[in-house]
């Protein structure tokens, strides 16, 4: 996973970099096929933003936090995209499934010659 960290109006610390990289990992231990993850923080006067962009194989997901601290917002941040990746993940593993179940299904749905 590549990690991109820009600061608008802030200086990212190695304590802000590291709280980010800890938090974020989450999301990597839930879905190892995430290919690049941006992330931008900034500062206007009490609002603190941050926003993430998360690419994966044929989606990019988005999601932004906004509080008065920005721990408080990593955190946030990092619970909205740990959401959008578990469903990401369950509409891939659901798609999957159908396809299996629909197969397993087809045989025993056939009359059988046995019955006969």
């Amino acid at each position: 996973m590549n990690l991109n960290l820009t600061g608008v109006h802030l200086e990212i610390t190695p304590a802000i970099r590291e709280y980010v990289v800890v938090k974020l990992d989450r999301v990597n231990r839930h879905f190892d096929h995430v290919i690049d993850v941006n992330v931008v923080l900034s500062v206007d006067k009490l609002r603190h933003v941050v926003d993430a962009t998360v690419r994966v194989r044929g989606k990019d997901i988005h999601a932004e936090a906004i509080e008065p601290d920005m721990y408080a917002a990593i955190d946030a941040l990092a619970d909205k995209l740990n959401r959008q990746i578990l469903k990401y993940k369950e509409r891939l593993a659901d798609h999957r499934c159908d396809r299996e179940t629909l197969e397993r299904a087809a045989p025993s749905m056939q009359p059988s010659s046995a019955a006969e």
